[in-house]
């Protein structure tokens, strides 16, 4: 079916439209999380953003087994991520293995654009953990090939730290998985990334 829009187009009208007033999460003073669109909401307008406009899509970036222990948003279309854990290497200061850009990240990401028949027009929202070292960068790296509608959603998957209490530094505030969005431990295996051989 049709939406109202897409009869003015079948008639000639030409539209230009942007969603940006329509959702409009504060801009992240994190510096991390500044993109070049300025374009930011959060989950809760990244869902709306997905109930209004059947064509925007939500990627996740995050990595596969980041995604196995805290769950995927159901309306994940794509998962690529944006880096990846490298159990060959050990990060003393992060005390944990190493993360390591997925050097695959642009071409499958696009591959996976035009496998849902996306154009530089279709809104997309990208979604990592906490919303700043991995969406942000994938955001400015789509607006660079001249995609105009792509989000970054401010506070993630997880969300927030919170900063006092018993739970202190748990991902437990705002945030996808916080918010009450749907999102599930069980993965799509449709949507899930798979390494090339």
């Amino acid at each position: 079916m049709l939406r109202p829009l897409h009869w003015l187009a079948l008639a000639g009208v030409s539209l230009s439209l942007s969603l940006a007033p329509a959702y409009a999460a504060e801009k992240p003073n994190k510096t991390t999380a500044q993109t070049q669109l300025d374009l930011y909401v959060d989950a809760r307008e990244a869902w709306q953003l997905l109930q209004n406009h059947q064509d925007a899509l939500l990627v996740d970036v995050r990595d596969p087994i980041e995604i196995k222990f805290t769950g995927m948003a159901t309306a994940t279309d794509i998962h690529v991520p944006w880096m990846l854990a490298d159990v060959s290497a050990w990060d003393e200061k992060q005390q944990s293995w190493a993360m390591r850009k997925n050097p695959h990240f642009m071409t499958e990401l696009l591959q996976q654009l035009a496998a849902h028949q996306a154009d530089q027009q279709t809104p997309i929202i990208v979604m990592c953990r906490s919303g700043s070292t991995r969406s942000a960068p994938v955001v400015d790296e789509l607006a660079k090939l001249g995609y105009t509608q792509v989000w970054t959603v401010t506070d993630g998957f997880e969300g927030d730290r919170l900063q006092t209490g018993d739970s202190k530094g748990v991902r437990a505030l705002n945030g996808w998985r916080n918010a009450g969005l749907p999102w599930s431990y069980r993965i799509d295996p449709k949507v899930a990334w798979q390494p090339e051989s």
